[in-house]
């Protein structure tokens, strides 16, 4: 700080208010709408874009991986991708049938392959049983098609504020997909971490995205030959449920295992199925592991209700009237008690903004007006102010009553 003197400093207020009044005056009476925070805002969260599918390749036996870049605009010129982390998803909204229906997929690419000449990202979609995004995925989604996404969302992402630098991966399933992204950063040498992937399988011929885990490894290991001095470092550790020829670790994912591949001061993240998420959960207290050390992607409501916890079983196979209220605009639906709110206003075709599906971000928070619900524990991700005024989550809550709900307008 510059002491100019007494008179100078005290004197010091008035000379800046004659300056503002000068450049006042000197202003153009024409209003400047320019915000450059409002602009970068919009940069790194410009809402729905349009992406065209440019590749399509099989990532195992019973999943694909789906390119898509930027389609272009009007004039010729093309969107960027977002920056996203390496463990983010995005938001494709879909018309199927009758049906307006979004759907939340993590983005299996690196955050540095949406960067460059050729701006990319992927995401991997499994489809070993029939299910209904996936069974239109894989039917109706090619090369040329157009696509409208949101991205990125979610909070799954290595923080080095929060999360310790070596880093266990417990996955199941297409809950690999999250870790192929941060396999590949840090394959490129962007991402200092040590992350060491347990990755559950039934059979070794479809390990969803097994050879581009392999070539991660191998990459990883070729830039330390380069460069001893980077930190970060890959492991892959596959685990075979229901394989018996397999030669490396077999069975299922269990405490034994998690801290055979632990040591010193370690964060914890898990994606997949439920049912593992439960195993998974219990050996992280077994193992006194912290909240803080114990991460977890978005849980999705499971298809079967009688896995969410305290779901009343005699609700199933009930449905009932449920009046959708946008502004003066009245729609009334039916709606099954086994299936969230957001399923059953989906289907009738009213457009409803939902992103993770899984009660966390609150996009498709709607007002209770009247009637019952059953909001699952599996992802409240409600204020406790929301919870005594009536607000919820559509895709996390389930009609025990004939309902009346407002949702947003869009």
């Amino acid at each position: 700080m510059k002491v100019k003197g007494f008179l100078k400093d005290i004197g010091g207020a008035s000379r800046v208010t004659k300056m503002r009044r000068e450049m006042i005056q000197a202003a153009s009476p024409v209003p400047d709408p320019k915000d450059p925070i409002r602009e970068l805002a919009d940069a790194l969260h410009p809402g729905r874009q349009t992406f065209v599918v440019t590749q399509v390749r099989d990532a195992s036996p019973t999943s694909r991986t789906y390119r898509f870049e930027p389609a272009s605009n009007d004039d010729g010129t093309k969107s960027h991708i977002p920056a996203f982390q390496a463990g983010q998803y995005a938001t494709f909204f879909l018309q199927i049938g009758d049906s307006l229906v979004s759907r939340a997929y993590t983005i299996s690419s690196a955050p540095y392959e949406a960067q460059g000449e050729t701006p990319f990202f992927e995401i991997t979609i499994r489809r070993n049983v029939s299910y209904f995004v996936p069974d239109w995925f894989f039917e109706n989604v090619h090369t040329g098609c157009r696509v409208d996404a949101a991205l990125p969302h979610g909070t799954f992402y290595y923080e080095p504020l929060r999360d310790a630098r070596k880093i266990v991966a417990l996955a199941g399933g297409s809950g690999i997909t999250p870790f192929v992204s941060m396999a590949r950063e840090i394959a490129h040498g962007t991402l200092p971490v040590d992350l060491t992937i347990l990755y559950g399988s039934v059979k070794a011929d479809d390990i969803v995205c097994g050879e581009t885990l392999a070539a991660a490894e191998e990459a990883c290991a070729a830039l330390h030959a380069e460069d001893p001095s980077y930190e970060g470092r890959l492991k892959v550790v596959h685990v075979m449920s229901d394989d018996p020829s397999w030669k490396g670790e077999r069975g299922f994912i269990t405490r034994e295992l998690i801290e055979k591949y632990s040591e010193g001061d370690t964060t914890y993240m898990f994606c997949g199925p439920l049912a593992m998420y439960r195993a998974v959960s219990a050996s992280m207290d077994a193992m006194g592991v912290t909240l803080r050390r114990f991460r977890h992607d978005v849980m999705a409501q499971p298809s079967n209700v009688k896995q969410i916890p305290g779901f009343p079983e005699e609700q199933i196979g009930q449905v009932y009237r449920l009046t959708v209220v946008r502004g003066i605009q009245e729609d009334v639906i039916e709606a099954r008690a086994d299936e969230p709110v957001a399923v059953a206003i989906e289907r009738a075709g009213i457009l409803i903004d939902t992103r993770c599906r899984g009660g966390e971000c609150g996009f498709c928070r709607s007002q209770l007006l009247s009637g019952r619900i059953f909001v699952s524990p599996l992802g409240d991700g409600r204020r406790q102010m929301d919870k005594e005024m009536g607000w919820f989550h559509a895709c996390s809550a389930y009609p025990v009553s004939d309902l009346k709900v407002k949702i947003p307008i869009l």
